[in-house]
């Protein structure tokens, strides 16, 4: 019986699975922003390459 309480002191000491879940949600939060620049940029690049074939496609009187 000693054993069992000796392991779960132990175990309540622990301070390392909080940390484990810091570090998963600051993970979750970085791929979060970067999934939201690479979408935003993107759209950009997409426009700035329809401006372009646009531009391209009246200067040759099509």
């Amino acid at each position: 019986m000693q054993r069992f309480l000796n392991k779960t002191r132990e175990f309540l000491a622990d301070d390392s699975g909080p940390t484990a879940v810091e570090y998963a949600i600051m993970l979750a939060l970085i791929t979060a922003v970067c999934v939201a620049s690479v979408s935003s940029l993107a759209t950009s690049v997409d426009q700035s390459f329809t401006t372009s074939a646009d531009t391209i496609a009246n200067a040759f009187g099509n």
